[in-house]
């Protein structure tokens, strides 16, 4: 028997649990992109790039492709796609299960300051000038234009268009991962008084972190957003151990 696994993606983790899974004969793997980044990386299985138009039409695409299993492996920070992901679950009788990396914590060094949007993040800059490091996606820049006397170096995967409407700003095109030494580099070359990041988890953007805490700076940290209550796991491996429970015969469960 084959089941249908709808993996909806955007993270290492999602491209690295797509592989794992699409090795097994009896599992048929469909990696869903939003289709945010214009240069995704190659997949190695079918993808699906695109919206389905909310909830009510993810839930049409379960019952209609006959999906067996969803997996939400989106970003820590794509609440509304995860919600919508666990509404469909529910109106298409299809099981979910979530892959959410466990956010960094802080350690000794570190100087936090935890806000909970991107607004707040900008306010929480103050008002003195500051060379501020946002390395944010292009979803979320537009928040600093309310705290147009900073400068901001911006780093993002795609190009920010239409640039910031501030009259200081730069701009880095560039793909993780970023080790410590590179991204210290880049905080001293720049003079940068504060980063500004989202608790993204994983080691791939944490040299940042690491970095700000090396050279004493402040990082003003935005939380992650509540995300729906699904059975989940924090890794590759143990959710490849959840979906061997799923696909397993009722039988060989001892149930």
């Amino acid at each position: 028997m084959t089941h249908r696994i709808l993996i909806l993606g955007g993270t290492t983790e999602a491209r690295q649990l797509a592989g794992k899974l699409a090795e097994r004969a009896e599992l048929s793997v469909t990696l869903s992109l939003a289709g945010r980044t214009e240069s995704p990386v190659a997949q190695g299985v079918p993808v699906r790039s695109g919206g389905y138009g909310g909830a009510d039409g993810l839930a049409t695409y379960l019952r209609e492709t006959g999906t067996d299993l969803l997996i939400d492996a989106t970003h820590p920070y794509a609440a509304r796609i995860s919600a919508n992901a666990a509404q469909a679950a529910r109106v298409a009788g299809v099981p979910i299960l979530a892959l959410r990396r466990p956010g960094w914590e802080p350690v000794e060094g570190d100087r936090w300051t935890e806000v909970n949007t991107s607004g707040d993040a900008a306010r929480a800059l103050g008002l003195a000038p500051r060379r501020v490091f946002l390395a944010l996606g292009r979803q979320e820049v537009a928040a600093f234009e309310a705290a147009p006397q900073h400068h901001y170096l911006v780093r993002s995967v795609d190009a920010i268009e239409p640039k910031l409407a501030v009259p200081d700003a730069s701009y880095l095109l560039a793909r993780g991962p970023f080790r410590e030494a590179e991204e210290r580099a880049l905080l001293e070359k720049q003079r940068i008084d504060v980063v500004v990041s989202k608790n993204s988890g994983g080691e791939a953007t944490y040299g940042k972190i690491a970095a700000a805490r090396a050279l004493g700076l402040e990082v003003v940290m935005i939380q992650r957003p509540t995300l729906p209550d699904v059975p989940a796991a924090e890794s590759v491996e143990a959710l490849t151990v959840m979906v061997d429970h799923f696909v397993r015969p009722v039988d060989e469960r001892g149930v």
